[in-house]
Protein backbone atom coordinates (compact mmCIF):
# COMPACT_ATOMS: atom_id res chain seq x y z
CA UNK A 1 0.00 0.00 0.00
CA UNK A 2 1.41 3.38 -0.75
CA UNK A 3 1.64 6.27 1.13
CA UNK A 4 -0.88 8.27 0.50
CA UNK A 5 -3.10 5.65 0.58
CA UNK A 6 -1.89 4.74 4.25
CA UNK A 7 -2.44 7.76 5.61
CA UNK A 8 -5.92 8.16 4.00
CA UNK A 9 -7.14 5.41 5.30
CA UNK A 10 -5.96 5.45 8.80
CA UNK A 11 -8.61 6.28 11.65
CA UNK A 12 -8.65 10.12 12.67
CA UNK A 13 -6.68 11.49 15.69
CA UNK A 14 -8.29 13.20 17.90
CA UNK A 15 -7.24 16.51 18.26
CA UNK A 16 -4.76 16.85 21.16
CA UNK A 17 -6.86 19.93 23.60
CA UNK A 18 -5.02 23.23 24.85
CA UNK A 19 -3.73 22.66 28.01
CA UNK A 20 -6.20 24.66 30.53
CA UNK A 21 -5.63 27.23 32.62
CA UNK A 22 -7.08 28.00 35.95
CA UNK A 23 -6.07 30.82 39.03
CA UNK A 24 -5.71 28.98 41.80
CA UNK A 25 -6.68 29.83 45.83
CA UNK A 26 -4.51 27.63 48.06
CA UNK A 27 -3.21 27.71 51.54
CA UNK A 28 -2.05 24.71 53.90
CA UNK A 29 -1.35 21.30 53.24
CA UNK A 30 -3.90 20.79 50.75
CA UNK A 31 -2.97 23.79 48.78
CA UNK A 32 -0.17 22.23 48.12
CA UNK A 33 -0.61 18.84 47.27
CA UNK A 34 -3.81 19.56 45.30
CA UNK A 35 -1.73 22.22 43.52
CA UNK A 36 1.01 19.54 42.77
CA UNK A 37 -1.76 17.56 41.04
CA UNK A 38 -2.73 20.52 38.76
CA UNK A 39 0.52 20.70 37.61
CA UNK A 40 1.53 17.01 37.27
CA UNK A 41 -1.40 17.33 34.61
CA UNK A 42 0.06 19.88 32.60
CA UNK A 43 -2.49 22.56 33.90
CA UNK A 44 -1.33 25.91 33.44
CA UNK A 45 -1.80 27.79 36.88
CA UNK A 46 -1.33 31.61 35.58
CA UNK A 47 -2.09 32.92 39.39
CA UNK A 48 -2.19 31.60 42.53
CA UNK A 49 -3.51 33.55 45.24
CA UNK A 50 -2.83 32.59 48.68
CA UNK A 51 -2.22 34.27 52.63
CA UNK A 52 0.11 35.21 54.27
CA UNK A 53 1.67 33.07 57.31
CA UNK A 54 -0.21 34.57 60.66
CA UNK A 55 2.78 35.33 63.22
CA UNK A 56 -0.04 34.22 65.90
CA UNK A 57 -0.21 31.03 64.09
CA UNK A 58 1.52 27.72 64.91
CA UNK A 59 2.90 27.03 60.93
CA UNK A 60 3.19 23.07 60.76
CA UNK A 61 1.91 23.02 57.09
CA UNK A 62 3.76 23.05 54.07
CA UNK A 63 3.67 26.48 52.31
CA UNK A 64 1.96 26.77 49.07
CA UNK A 65 3.71 30.06 48.04
CA UNK A 66 6.76 28.31 48.48
CA UNK A 67 5.62 26.04 45.89
CA UNK A 68 4.46 28.06 43.28
CA UNK A 69 7.92 30.20 43.55
CA UNK A 70 9.26 26.99 42.76
CA UNK A 71 7.71 26.69 39.48
CA UNK A 72 8.03 30.65 39.20
CA UNK A 73 3.96 30.65 39.41
CA UNK A 74 2.78 34.44 40.24
CA UNK A 75 1.46 34.49 43.75
CA UNK A 76 -0.33 37.28 45.27
CA UNK A 77 -1.78 37.71 49.15
CA UNK A 78 -4.84 39.89 49.16
CA UNK A 79 -6.50 40.42 52.77
CA UNK A 80 -9.68 40.06 50.38
CA UNK A 81 -9.77 38.83 47.09
CA UNK A 82 -13.14 39.77 46.07
CA UNK A 83 -11.63 44.05 46.01
CA UNK A 84 -12.36 45.67 42.42
CA UNK A 85 -8.14 45.68 41.76
CA UNK A 86 -7.69 41.59 42.57
CA UNK A 87 -10.80 41.18 40.19
CA UNK A 88 -9.46 42.84 37.40
CA UNK A 89 -6.62 40.90 37.52
CA UNK A 90 -8.08 37.97 37.31
CA UNK A 91 -10.63 38.62 34.76
CA UNK A 92 -7.59 39.78 32.66
CA UNK A 93 -6.27 36.19 32.42
CA UNK A 94 -9.14 34.46 31.22
CA UNK A 95 -8.86 31.63 33.19
CA UNK A 96 -10.90 28.33 32.16
CA UNK A 97 -10.96 27.28 35.83
CA UNK A 98 -10.60 28.24 39.39
CA UNK A 99 -9.34 25.99 42.14
CA UNK A 100 -10.26 26.93 45.71
CA UNK A 101 -7.51 24.54 47.97
CA UNK A 102 -7.94 25.21 51.99
CA UNK A 103 -8.49 28.89 50.64
CA UNK A 104 -9.79 31.02 53.70
CA UNK A 105 -11.95 33.82 52.33
CA UNK A 106 -15.09 32.82 50.58
CA UNK A 107 -15.23 34.25 47.22
CA UNK A 108 -18.40 35.99 45.75
CA UNK A 109 -20.39 35.95 42.64
CA UNK A 110 -18.05 38.66 40.71
CA UNK A 111 -15.30 36.48 41.44
CA UNK A 112 -16.93 32.98 40.76
CA UNK A 113 -18.71 34.49 37.35
CA UNK A 114 -15.35 34.65 35.72
CA UNK A 115 -14.05 31.03 35.15
CA UNK A 116 -15.38 29.61 31.90
CA UNK A 117 -15.27 26.04 32.92
CA UNK A 118 -16.28 26.81 36.96
CA UNK A 119 -14.72 27.51 39.83
CA UNK A 120 -14.31 24.39 42.67
CA UNK A 121 -13.65 23.60 45.69
CA UNK A 122 -12.16 20.94 47.79
CA UNK A 123 -13.19 20.62 51.13
CA UNK A 124 -12.43 18.41 53.84
CA UNK A 125 -15.26 16.23 54.62
CA UNK A 126 -17.37 14.23 53.08
CA UNK A 127 -20.13 16.78 52.05
CA UNK A 128 -22.60 17.32 53.09
CA UNK A 129 -21.66 16.49 56.57
CA UNK A 130 -19.52 18.89 58.38
CA UNK A 131 -20.02 21.85 56.17
CA UNK A 132 -18.11 25.17 57.38
CA UNK A 133 -15.20 25.06 59.27
CA UNK A 134 -12.60 22.97 60.70
CA UNK A 135 -13.96 19.80 59.59
CA UNK A 136 -11.60 17.11 61.05
CA UNK A 137 -12.10 18.49 63.87
CA UNK A 138 -15.84 18.80 64.29
CA UNK A 139 -16.01 15.08 62.78
CA UNK A 140 -13.91 13.71 65.18
CA UNK A 141 -15.35 15.44 68.92
CA UNK A 142 -18.86 14.20 67.73
CA UNK A 143 -17.35 10.31 67.38
CA UNK A 144 -17.39 9.87 63.46
CA UNK A 145 -15.04 6.55 62.33
CA UNK A 146 -15.54 8.39 59.07
CA UNK A 147 -14.31 11.00 56.74
CA UNK A 148 -12.40 12.40 53.65
CA UNK A 149 -12.35 14.72 50.95
CA UNK A 150 -14.70 16.43 48.57
CA UNK A 151 -14.38 18.27 45.30
CA UNK A 152 -17.21 20.41 44.53
CA UNK A 153 -18.77 23.55 42.48
CA UNK A 154 -18.30 26.91 44.19
CA UNK A 155 -21.40 28.55 45.15
CA UNK A 156 -21.75 31.80 47.14
CA UNK A 157 -22.89 29.53 49.96
CA UNK A 158 -20.26 27.66 51.57
CA UNK A 159 -19.90 23.86 50.94
CA UNK A 160 -23.35 23.44 48.86
CA UNK A 161 -22.34 23.22 45.39
CA UNK A 162 -22.56 20.16 43.12
CA UNK A 163 -20.28 16.94 44.07
CA UNK A 164 -17.77 16.44 41.50
CA UNK A 165 -15.41 13.75 43.77
CA UNK A 166 -15.34 12.32 46.88
CA UNK A 167 -12.57 10.06 48.69
CA UNK A 168 -13.06 8.50 52.02
CA UNK A 169 -10.99 7.99 55.04
CA UNK A 170 -11.20 6.13 58.50
CA UNK A 171 -10.90 7.72 61.89
CA UNK A 172 -9.38 5.38 63.96
CA UNK A 173 -10.17 5.62 67.89
CA UNK A 174 -7.34 7.25 68.90
CA UNK A 175 -6.41 8.82 66.01
CA UNK A 176 -5.83 12.93 66.23
CA UNK A 177 -6.83 15.92 64.31
CA UNK A 178 -3.21 15.94 63.06
CA UNK A 179 -3.22 12.16 61.60
CA UNK A 180 -7.12 12.66 60.55
CA UNK A 181 -5.90 15.88 58.77
CA UNK A 182 -2.65 13.75 57.04
CA UNK A 183 -5.31 11.16 55.58
CA UNK A 184 -7.47 14.38 54.11
CA UNK A 185 -4.60 15.77 52.60
CA UNK A 186 -4.08 12.16 50.72
CA UNK A 187 -7.92 12.07 50.27
CA UNK A 188 -7.60 15.30 48.72
CA UNK A 189 -5.11 14.73 46.16
CA UNK A 190 -6.33 11.09 45.46
CA UNK A 191 -10.03 12.10 44.56
CA UNK A 192 -8.45 15.08 42.40
CA UNK A 193 -6.02 13.31 40.62
CA UNK A 194 -8.90 10.46 39.68
CA UNK A 195 -11.75 13.29 37.96
CA UNK A 196 -8.76 15.57 36.71
CA UNK A 197 -8.73 14.63 33.28
CA UNK A 198 -12.51 14.19 32.89
CA UNK A 199 -12.87 17.65 34.48
CA UNK A 200 -10.21 19.08 31.66
CA UNK A 201 -11.91 17.36 29.06
CA UNK A 202 -15.58 18.50 30.17
CA UNK A 203 -16.87 15.04 30.55
CA UNK A 204 -16.79 15.53 34.56
CA UNK A 205 -20.03 14.55 36.03
CA UNK A 206 -21.63 16.52 39.08
CA UNK A 207 -24.25 15.15 41.50
CA UNK A 208 -26.70 17.63 43.48
CA UNK A 209 -25.61 17.24 47.71
CA UNK A 210 -29.05 16.35 49.85
CA UNK A 211 -28.15 19.62 52.50
CA UNK A 212 -30.55 17.90 54.76
CA UNK A 213 -28.25 14.51 54.95
CA UNK A 214 -25.27 17.11 57.03
CA UNK A 215 -25.21 20.23 58.86
CA UNK A 216 -22.92 23.68 58.83
CA UNK A 217 -20.62 23.96 61.90
CA UNK A 218 -18.51 27.20 62.81
CA UNK A 219 -15.15 28.14 63.66
CA UNK A 220 -13.40 27.06 66.88
CA UNK A 221 -11.19 29.07 69.20
CA UNK A 222 -8.84 28.07 71.93
CA UNK A 223 -11.29 28.54 75.00
CA UNK A 224 -13.58 25.91 72.80
CA UNK A 225 -11.27 23.27 74.02
CA UNK A 226 -12.35 23.80 77.92
CA UNK A 227 -12.65 20.04 79.29
CA UNK A 228 -16.04 19.22 81.29
CA UNK A 229 -15.24 16.59 83.30
CA UNK A 230 -18.74 16.39 83.61
CA UNK A 231 -18.84 14.44 80.55
CA UNK A 232 -18.42 10.78 79.38
CA UNK A 233 -14.65 9.44 79.16
CA UNK A 234 -15.55 8.81 75.39
CA UNK A 235 -17.06 12.51 74.62
CA UNK A 236 -13.77 14.35 76.59
CA UNK A 237 -11.42 11.56 75.14
CA UNK A 238 -12.66 12.81 71.65
CA UNK A 239 -12.09 16.46 72.41
CA UNK A 240 -8.68 16.05 73.74
CA UNK A 241 -7.83 14.29 70.66
CA UNK A 242 -9.62 16.37 67.96
CA UNK A 243 -7.63 19.30 69.74
CA UNK A 244 -4.35 17.71 70.03
CA UNK A 245 -0.94 19.79 69.33
CA UNK A 246 -0.03 21.18 66.68
CA UNK A 247 -4.11 22.79 68.05
CA UNK A 248 -4.31 24.71 71.01
CA UNK A 249 -5.01 21.30 73.09
CA UNK A 250 -7.62 20.66 75.82
CA UNK A 251 -7.57 22.64 78.87
CA UNK A 252 -8.82 22.30 82.82
CA UNK A 253 -7.47 23.31 86.28
CA UNK A 254 -6.03 21.12 88.36
CA UNK A 255 -4.45 22.57 91.53
CA UNK A 256 -5.54 25.48 91.05
CA UNK A 257 -2.83 25.51 88.03
CA UNK A 258 -3.58 25.47 84.19
CA UNK A 259 -3.54 21.92 82.76
CA UNK A 260 -3.35 20.87 78.71
CA UNK A 261 -4.37 17.39 78.41
CA UNK A 262 -2.30 16.18 75.57
CA UNK A 263 -3.35 12.69 75.34
CA UNK A 264 -6.20 10.00 76.95
CA UNK A 265 -6.72 6.78 76.10
CA UNK A 266 -10.13 4.90 77.31
CA UNK A 267 -9.83 2.55 80.31
CA UNK A 268 -11.83 -0.65 81.46
CA UNK A 269 -11.25 0.73 84.98
CA UNK A 270 -14.23 0.77 87.31
CA UNK A 271 -15.28 4.09 88.67
CA UNK A 272 -15.76 4.53 92.14
CA UNK A 273 -17.21 7.72 93.35
CA UNK A 274 -18.24 10.88 92.06
CA UNK A 275 -15.74 13.08 92.38
CA UNK A 276 -14.34 14.29 89.46
CA UNK A 277 -11.00 13.78 90.18
CA UNK A 278 -6.91 13.52 88.43
CA UNK A 279 -5.09 10.53 90.66
CA UNK A 280 -2.17 8.61 90.15
CA UNK A 281 -2.20 4.80 91.06
CA UNK A 282 0.50 2.33 89.46
CA UNK A 283 2.87 4.88 87.38
CA UNK A 284 -0.14 6.21 85.33
CA UNK A 285 -2.54 9.11 85.72
CA UNK A 286 -5.88 8.60 85.39
CA UNK A 287 -9.19 11.14 85.49
CA UNK A 288 -12.53 10.36 86.80
CA UNK A 289 -15.13 12.03 84.53
CA UNK A 290 -18.79 11.72 84.90
CA UNK A 291 -19.28 8.50 83.06
CA UNK A 292 -16.25 6.28 83.25
CA UNK A 293 -12.04 6.69 83.94
CA UNK A 294 -9.69 7.98 81.16
CA UNK A 295 -5.69 7.43 81.13
CA UNK A 296 -4.44 10.89 80.85
CA UNK A 297 -1.23 9.86 78.83
CA UNK A 298 0.20 13.05 78.38
CA UNK A 299 -0.70 16.24 80.37
CA UNK A 300 1.20 19.57 81.29
CA UNK A 301 0.55 21.20 84.67
CA UNK A 302 1.45 25.19 84.53
CA UNK A 303 3.21 25.30 81.21
CA UNK A 304 5.18 22.18 81.65
CA UNK A 305 4.87 18.47 80.55
CA UNK A 306 5.44 15.95 83.54
CA UNK A 307 5.05 12.09 83.56
CA UNK A 308 2.59 10.51 86.23
CA UNK A 309 5.73 9.26 88.05
CA UNK A 310 6.92 13.20 88.47
CA UNK A 311 3.96 14.70 89.51
CA UNK A 312 3.05 11.66 91.69
CA UNK A 313 6.61 12.54 93.75
CA UNK A 314 5.76 16.24 94.01
CA UNK A 315 2.10 16.31 94.55
CA UNK A 316 1.18 12.24 96.20
CA UNK A 317 -1.09 10.19 94.91
CA UNK A 318 -4.42 11.08 96.30
CA UNK A 319 -7.15 12.16 94.46
CA UNK A 320 -7.30 16.03 93.29
CA UNK A 321 -10.55 17.46 92.28
CA UNK A 322 -10.27 19.58 89.46
CA UNK A 323 -10.87 23.39 89.52
CA UNK A 324 -13.90 23.23 86.71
Amino acid sequence: MRSEERVKNSPARSPIPDPRSAVVFAYHNVGVRCLSVLLAHGVEVALVVTHCDNPKETIWFDSVAELAALHGIPVITPDNPNTPEVIDRIRALQPDFFFSFYYREMLKRELLEIPKQGALNMHGSLLPKYRGRVPVNWAIIRGETETGATLHYMTEKPDNGDIVAQQAVPILPNDTALQVFQKVTVAAEIALNACLPDLLAGRARAAKQDLSKGGYFGGRKAEDGVIDWSQSAQAIHNLVRAVAPPYPGAITQLLGKPVRILQTLLTRCPSSGKTLAFYVKDGKAYARCGQGILRVVRFELDGVEMSAAEFAAKYGTEKFEFNC
